[in-house]
């Protein structure tokens, strides 16, 4: 990996806070026990961070924070679940084209594939990528 999930993710919640706007301090509250608990504590607080990110399906850097620290989740407990909810959020990502940062875009694509090569899927090529990019969506 060419760069650390860990400080992407700092970097990415940083810039979400005007995203979250009224849920911010809960976010903030749940960040703080992921990041400094491990097991099942770490646990709960990932998935409140998760279900966050669901209310807020347009927050980019909220949504890039969340891929980065399920790589960190998939570091901690190497579980497919992890792997599979990893790769639907690089998707959601990728196929948004609102206010994202081409450093982010280029960071969780890296993600996306060690995602799919942790469940043991073929990479896709750069080709099946741009498509499922350009590829309209509902409502496109």
């Amino acid at each position: 990996m060419q760069f650390d999930p860990a400080l992407a993710a700092q970097e990415a919640f940083s810039h979400a806070e005007a995203e979250l706007g009224a849920d911010w301090d809960t976010a903030i509250e749940l960040e703080g026990t992921f990041s400094s608990n491990a097991g099942a504590t770490a646990r709960e607080a990932y998935e409140g961070l998760l279900a966050l990110a669901q209310k807020y399906p347009n927050a980019h850097s909220f949504q890039a924070f969340c891929v980065y620290i399920t790589w960190q989740q998939v570091t901690e407990e190497t579980i497919a679940r992890h792997f599979e909810t990893g790769m639907k959020l690089c998707e959601a990502y990728l196929v948004s084209r609102e206010a994202r940062t081409d450093r982010d875009v280029e960071q969780i694509e890296e993600l996306y594939g060690s995602f799919r090569a942790g469940l043991g899927l073929e990479e896709q090529d750069e080709l099946q990528i741009e498509y499922k990019r350009d590829t309209p969506k509902g409502g496109d």
